[in-house]
């Protein structure tokens, strides 16, 4: 199947991408930003739905055990979520 990942291929593309996401969100906590997917995809050039499964990720023990928080935007009723980053227990200082 064509369409399926590759480890050998895809693994270091994944890896670094969730990089950036981290580093994007780190930053942006540091001076309280929120951001949406959206605007997470406008700064690093990836997908919204890539960047949803990296913040899912990020809060996983073996990416960080981050503390992703969500909360609405705006009107309640337009279904617009943003997101902080912060440190986890696992990886506070």
């Amino acid at each position: 199947m064509a369409d399926q990942l590759d480890r050998t291929l895809d693994y270091a593309r994944l890896k670094r991408q969730l990089e950036v996401v981290r580093a994007v969100m780190l930053s942006a906590s540091i001076c309280g930003a929120w951001l949406t997917l959206e605007e997470l995809a406008k700064i690093t050039g990836y997908p919204p739905a890539s960047i949803s499964a990296d913040l899912r990720h990020l809060r996983k023990s073996r990416y960080g055990a981050y503390l992703v928080e969500k909360r609405r935007r705006g009107n309640r009723a337009s279904g617009l979520w943003e997101y902080r980053v912060a440190a986890g227990k696992e990886n506070a200082a």
